[in-house]
């Protein structure tokens, strides 16, 4: 069971995606698991061939707690060297996707249960299998809800049961799932940033930003693409602090264990705020190596997937840094609480108009105040304010970021 934050203890088997012999690569979806945050997307983190399943659907099991077994497999041939596929991340140890060993059974062992072969899902088939078939989100409804799949008609492929062919949720029970679910998550993000402050010195430091430039240029931008292809003055922010973040090393990494490790990779964390209340973090990966318009694809994607409940693993447990965003109707400002192990958050307040003195001339310009709250083990207010106004200064030459 991979460990998606400090926040996470335990979570829930949903489905199975892969059968054993099934060979699976990097980022392949494997199993649906069902956390704080939402119905989530495990992926394989390295390639290999799926040995053994030793869970069944359904079963809560702490972080780290093995869940199949996987061979490791080469480009020619397939390795005799056999792994776990769960992380044995706990709460006070955080490893990246990129630097993880494959040899993943330290502090864990294996749940003790049968081998299941997972029936027919949509994906693969189970000759003689008499557990229905659905999909992952029609499953999980279906456990949370209390109802008998087989009693169901499935308007799916192959008859797969889908969300629309469960029964309506009486009104009343829908409103006390969705409170549950707040209870749950307000509870996780209370444990985190109450350890948070707890154990991390924070400092705070705040800079307005003049953006009437960068708001110039992104309205000329937006009016030559097509409206699937605009862009937003978070996506721009968001690229400028990827650039910046390199030159800053002591701002990105993690803090574990009394020593702070810089990340090679800048894994920008992006606060999604959930309809219902509550939000996640996913993060936007190698952020440094992507553009402008990558950057923007991968906000919407993000948030669309997020707001479903449908983010990937990879995007949940590695952030190396945090960004949180007010909007366009919060306050001017917003001072965050570092997420650790990490050792940093930026603050991004609503975009507003203000008087500005240029040259010695008053004028209305477009300001944002943005804010850093930092590890002050790890870096102190001369690199935090270097680094902020190096934010700046990038953000007067947006066309750089395209």
């Amino acid at each position: 069971m991979p460990a998606l934050g400090a926040d996470m203890r335990d979570g829930t088997l949903i489905d199975w995606q892969v059968r054993p012999g099934d060979q699976v690569k990097k980022g392949d979806i494997i199993a649906v698991i069902e956390t704080n945050k939402g119905a989530i997307d495990m992926e394989a983190y390295h390639d290999g061939i799926i040995t053994e399943l030793l869970v069944m659907p359904t079963i809560k099991l702490p972080v780290g707690s093995v869940m199949a077994r996987m061979a490791e497999t080469t480009s020619q041939s397939p390795s005799s060297k056999t792994t776990h596929v769960s992380h044995p991340i706990t709460s006070s140890t955080h490893t990246s996707p990129e630097h993880e060993s494959h040899d993943m059974t330290a502090q864990s062992a294996p749940i003790a249960h049968r081998p299941y072969l997972p029936p027919h899902t949509g994906r693969h088939e189970s000759l003689g299998s008499t557990r229905p078939m659905a999909s992952p989100a029609a499953r999980q409804q279906a456990n949370q809800r209390g109802i008998t799949l087989s009693g169901l008609l499935g308007s799916g492929p192959s008859g797969a049961i889908l969300l629309r062919d469960l029964p309506a949720v009486p009104e009343a029970q829908a409103s006390r799932d969705v409170d549950n679910r707040k209870s749950t998550m307000r509870q996780a993000i209370s444990d985190a940033m109450s350890l948070s402050k707890q154990q991390i010195p924070h400092y705070y430091l705040s800079l307005e930003i003049n953006l009437s430039k960068t708001q110039q240029w992104l309205i000329r931008q937006n009016q030559q693409r097509e409206p699937e292809q605009r862009l937003l003055i978070t996506a721009v922010i968001l690229t400028a602090i990827a650039r910046q973040l390199p030159r800053y090393p002591a701002l990105n990494g993690f803090y574990q264990n009394g020593n702070f490790t810089p990340s090679q990779a800048i894994h920008i964390g992006n606060t999604i705020s959930l309809r219902d209340e509550g939000l996640v973090v996913p993060a936007i990966l190698n952020a440094d190596q992507l553009n402008l318009d990558q950057i923007m694809v991968s906000l919407r994607d993000q948030t669309e997937r997020g707001r479903r409940g449908r983010l990937r693993s990879s995007e949940l447990g590695s952030a190396t840094v945090t960004v949180t965003s007010i909007g366009d109707r919060g306050a001017d400002a917003i001072t965050g609480v570092i997420y650790p192990p990490q050792v940093a958050i930026v603050g991004l307040g609503r975009l507003r108009q203000a008087p500005i003195v240029d040259s010695g001339n008053i004028a209305i310009g477009d300001l944002m105040t943005v804010t850093l709250s930092a590890d002050h083990r790890v870096s102190d207010g001369l690199v935090g304010s270097r680094f902020l106004n190096a934010i700046a200064k990038q953000l007067q030459h947006p066309e750089d970021l395209l």
